[in-house]
């Protein structure tokens, strides 16, 4: 599906939301302009790709997790800006999870995928390791088979970007988080030992995702 629109300025990220938990009354803080979407079609297929009362814990993954959760993101292509609870009481919020999937979006087609929950459950746990207030800065969310391709024959055999690559079945993302030293950001991904960790020094960022563990 295409999605065409404006993210407005958020506000910064809440002190709340600092080390990864919440204090308080759960917020949707949002300001995703829908108006500018391709048609309601788009729009409506884009909500219909979450369910609207997901439960948010997963057997044995995160279930640990506080049942308020939130991230924060700036998109460095785009510009787009977004902080937003993605999770109240222990339900995925599927408003939330559409404006995630928009953002994430493959900026290139403007093509959008419903991003794996589990995936913001990763970032969120990356936030309270790191213990920063500082948004995820987005390099690469979603892509497209067809990017996903152009990318690779783009960057030869030295690319680093898989045939088969989890960004293109939204379990993927590249990231960097100002102030954060990228060997730190690593290695607080690797800490976790959820799903893969990627170290891209050249390109200043750090891929995580949430297939099986393992570090390149």
């Amino acid at each position: 599906m295409d999605a065409s629109h404006d993210l407005n300025r958020l506000q910064p990220w809440p002190d709340h939301w600092r080390g990864g938990g919440f204090g308080g009354k759960a917020r949707h803080m949002k300001q995703l302009s829908r108006r500018s979407f391709l048609g309601l079609g788009a729009a409506t297929a884009a909500v219909a790709l979450v369910p609207s009362k997901a439960f948010a814990a997963t057997a044995g993954k995160a279930g640990g997790l506080a049942a308020e959760r939130g991230l924060s993101f700036f998109h460095t292509h785009t510009g787009e800006r977004l902080a937003t609870s993605y999770c109240a009481g222990g339900e995925y919020i599927a408003s939330a999870l559409t404006d995630v999937n928009t953002l994430l979006r493959d900026f290139r087609t403007n093509k959008v995928k419903a991003i794996d929950p589990s995936l913001l459950d990763l970032l969120f746990e990356l936030n309270g390791t790191l213990g920063t207030a500082q948004p995820f800065h987005v390099i690469s969310g979603y892509r497209t088979p067809e990017t996903n391709a152009m990318l690779q024959e783009k960057g030869g055999s030295h690319s680093g970007v898989a045939s088969h690559s989890l960004h293109m079945d939204g379990k993927a993302i590249d990231i960097r988080v100002p102030g954060v030293n990228l060997e730190h950001l690593r290695d607080a991904a690797k800490s976790l030992k959820i799903g893969g960790v990627g170290f891209y020094p050249a390109s200043n960022f750090v891929h995580v995702d949430t297939g099986r563990v393992r570090y390149w």
